[in-house]
């Protein structure tokens, strides 16, 4: 498995914790989450960013959920297809390093591994009507 893999399943998993329990010092809290994992804190950079920048976003990241799930109660999206969607959509919006379609992929790929089979074509429906919303190229990364 690629380290880049490594990190985003890292960030899924603690976006997931958080969902459940806010800590209240994300700093020492993280401190803690990375010194249970099987490399080295240096090696989660990548998970860090993207969970520093999801955390930092995720009230305008929710909104674009809530906005793509209509006929569905916020509250009852399944906690790891929330986490799965927090980090999608927060690459897709502000990560232009990162091409959409890449962001789209790897979710589905969590999604199979990490929720039930029903949920990659959740993730992927709304993943997929949202692509079509964003102001640049789905399949090339940009500059951040």
């Amino acid at each position: 498995m690629s380290q880049r893999r490594d990190n985003r399943i890292a960030a899924m998993q603690y976006l997931y914790q958080w969902s459940i329990n806010r800590p209240e010092d994300l700093r020492a809290d993280l401190r803690v989450f990375f010194a249970a994992k099987e490399h080295s804190r240096d090696y989660y950079g990548f998970a860090e960013e993207l969970i520093f920048g999801a955390l930092e976003k995720v009230d305008e990241v929710d909104a674009v959920i809530r906005q793509y799930t209509k006929n569905w109660d916020f509250q009852r999206v399944a906690r790891i297809d929330l986490a799965i969607l927090r980090l999608a959509i927060y690459e897709m919006l502000f990560r232009r390093d990162i091409p959409p379609i890449v962001s789209i992929n790897e979710a589905i790929d969590l999604s199979k591994e990490y929720s039930n089979p029903d949920a990659k074509r959740f993730i992927n429906g709304i993943l997929d009507q949202f692509k079509l919303t964003l102001d640049r190229p789905l399949r090339s990364a940009g500059t951040l």
